[in-house]
């Protein structure tokens, strides 16, 4: 019974032997020359190439309240009604503004009134002054034989003093005209004051409707805390409402991790569909390329790289596309009909050098490579590797078992692969 056991227990242990000498051997590419293309996925929305500025109606940032508004996204035309708005800020100050105005004519009257009557009384000062000067005048003319001495003393006396008077009450009456000019002067520009502030506060009573200034699509504008206008807001004149795109013109806004935007240039290619119809595509280009990569939030601190790529006119208006609508798009970053790459696990990084692992006989050797274009899963090659050399990807370890190496991972585009 012991001899029947001690067969298959030296098969299981011969077998287990086995299998452990046997590791499976490293995963190798065969470099070759042929058509590469390499793309990225992006995603982003439509925006307008071209839009009106729409701002709350008024002067003088006047106060306002929202009380009726189109829809966002509702297509207008020219001069059709867009938002209406109130002013009760604006009701008080004109009414303010005209209370100033009566109280200004009221006083300038009073004024008139005051001038007249103080400029009265030095005009019968100075008639009975020169009545005064003209009986005195006779008495100090007069023969002193016919009057005693002491009247003709004070005859002269009496002249004197009257013209002193009649000079004193002249030079009163000059500044008292001058005064009095100058605080109407002053009762008239008060009024031009309060004249103008009232023509501005109707004005602004006359400018509570925002009306289209041309065809478009309204679409408003977020403030800083990315709050867009709404019904009850309060609003000041010349603030940011919104934009009225022009429906024909637009743009795609797309954006792309930092780490796949390599590469990436002015003038590449794009193909763009709206979000749930891939059947709906667009060819484009990029127009406009960000000069860096910015945060999009505050919880990830991954940066995107912002691009923009022009829709066709007709594909626009074939597909019914409106601003804000979500797209999403495959960028094209090279598309070669001869050339080498090598899949991006393959790759090793050393002190700012790259370098691949190629087979020399039974061993791999190190050998640098300068890349061109980089995609998601592979790179083009441009020195450094030559069609049929045989490329590590994934490297032995020391026990003898497969091993990953390190790369960007993503789809490749065909290559040889074989143990």
């Amino acid at each position: 019974m012991k001899a029947a056991c001690a067969g298959p227990v030296a098969c299981i242990v011969a077998l287990l032997a086995g299998c452990a000498a046997s590791a499976p051997p490293p995963v190798t590419e065969t470099v070759g020359m042929g058509p590469l293309q390499l793309t990225v996925h992006a995603e982003g929305e439509l925006k307008p190439a071209r839009a009106t500025p729409l701002t709350v109606p008024g002067e003088n940032w006047a106060s306002r309240r929202l009380v009726w508004m189109l829809p966002e996204g509702s297509v207008v035309g020219k001069g059709d009604l867009l938002a209406r708005f109130t002013s009760d800020e604006g009701q008080l100050q004109l009414a303010q503004a005209q209370i100033d105005l009566r109280r200004n004519v009221l006083a300038r009257a009073a004024k008139d009134d005051e001038l007249g009557a103080t400029q009265g009384r030095l005009a019968v000062d100075l008639s009975k002054v020169a009545v005064d000067l003209d009986i005195a005048g006779r008495y100090a003319h007069a023969d002193v034989s016919t009057l005693a001495r002491n009247d003709v003393l004070d005859a002269v006396q009496d002249v004197r003093f009257l013209d002193a008077k009649r000079d004193t009450l002249q030079w009163r009456r000059g500044q008292s005209m001058q005064r009095g000019k100058a605080e109407l002067a002053v009762l008239d520009a008060q009024r031009a004051t309060y004249d103008l502030a009232a023509t501005q506060r109707r004005s602004d009573l006359d400018a509570l409707e925002l009306r289209a200034p041309n065809a478009g699509v309204m679409m408003l504008t977020a403030d800083w805390n990315g709050d867009k206008p709404s019904l009850g807001a309060s609003l000041n004149a010349g603030q940011e409402f919104g934009s009225l795109p022009d429906p024909s013109a637009m743009e795609a806004e797309l954006m792309l991790p930092q780490i796949e935007a390599q590469g990436l240039a002015k003038g590449d290619v794009v193909e763009l569909y709206p979000s749930g119809h891939p059947e709906q595509k667009i060819r484009s280009t990029i127009n406009w390329v960000a000069s860096a990569a910015k945060v999009r939030s505050r919880e990830t601190p991954v940066k995107y790289l912002s691009m923009k790529a022009t829709v066709p006119t007709a594909a626009v208006r074939g597909f019914g596309l409106v601003p804000g609508q979500s797209v999403e798009a495959t960028i094209v970053l090279l598309h070669a009909p001869h050339a080498l790459s090598v899949a991006n696990v393959a790759l090793r990084g050393d002190d700012g050098a790259t370098f691949v692992e190629v087979r020399d006989g039974s061993a791999f050797l190190r050998r640098a490579v300068r890349l061109g274009i980089r995609g998601t899963a592979r790179s083009q090659v441009l020195a450094g590797l030559a069609p049929g050399d045989q490329v590590l990807l994934t490297p032995e370890a020391p026990d003898g078992s497969a091993a990953d190496g390190g790369a960007t991972p993503g789809s490749s585009s065909p290559a040889g692969a074989s143990p």
